[in-house]
């Protein structure tokens, strides 16, 4: 059980990283004034609107709830 939710949280750490990368490069290109260079729904919209945005911040939760988990695991193994 143990190695899953380790595997669990890389990959969401992952993800993370991954889904605020592109949110970060579409803010990037929307402040100032460029095309979205990563395929955005359209050109000039929003970002904060945009599916990149509530994908990182799903990724985000689901990232922290498989930290205390893993941190919990920990806790119950060593006491």
């Amino acid at each position: 059980m143990k190695k899953i939710i380790l595997s669990q949280f890389f990959v969401l750490l992952i993800g993370t990283v991954f889904a605020w990368t592109n949110f970060s490069i579409e803010l990037f290109d929307w402040l100032n004034k460029r095309t979205c260079t990563i395929g955005c729904a359209a050109n000039l919209t929003n970002p904060f609107l945009t599916p990149c945005f509530f994908g990182a911040l799903f990724f985000t939760a689901s990232f922290i709830l498989s930290l205390v988990l893993l941190l919990k695991s920990r806790k119950s193994s060593v006491g």
